[in-house]
């Protein structure tokens, strides 16, 4: 017997964003940590990632991705300038991080651009080409028939 199954085109997207907020570094917080926040959003070529990471160097910034996962990790350096016990109040964090994220199947992992700019990490996975959006010409079958 066939059956018929709908295709939803956005579930493993929506899969992406379930992981994303499972894993929301709740751990990270309650170690005292510096976890940068992330905003994720796509357009109708790519999926884009905008990590907030302001006092980060580029240098000590790694973008990778293996098996399907994209693992950002970086480290926010407490200034040596002033001695610890000066300070009165310490609000921002520092330390090292690691954001991970399991990427859907219409991402094509090959394609992966990131670039650095006032303190925003900004990544880019292209869509897979059957992932896009196609546009179909509707056909007149009544030009066609006359002729």
């Amino acid at each position: 017997m066939t059956m018929i199954t709908r295709i939803d085109p956005f579930r493993e997207l929506a899969s992406f964003f379930e992981n994303f907020a499972e894993n929301n570094g709740k751990e990270q917080l309650a170690a005292g940590t510096f976890i940068p926040p992330v905003d994720v959003y796509e357009d109708e070529h790519s999926l884009i990632l905008k990590l907030e990471v302001p006092g980060v160097n580029e240098a000590d910034l790694n973008v990778s991705v293996e098996n399907n996962t994209l693992t950002v990790q970086g480290e926010r350096k407490f200034e040596k300038e002033e001695k610890e016990e000066n300070f009165h109040r310490i609000e921002r964090r520092y330390g090292s991080f690691t954001r991970t994220f399991k990427l859907p199947a219409t991402v094509d992992a090959d394609q992966v651009d990131a670039s650095y700019d006032k303190g925003i990490l900004k990544i880019a996975l292209a869509k897979r080409a059957e992932a896009k959006p196609k546009q179909i010409k509707i056909a007149n079958v009544a030009k066609t028939l006359q002729g």
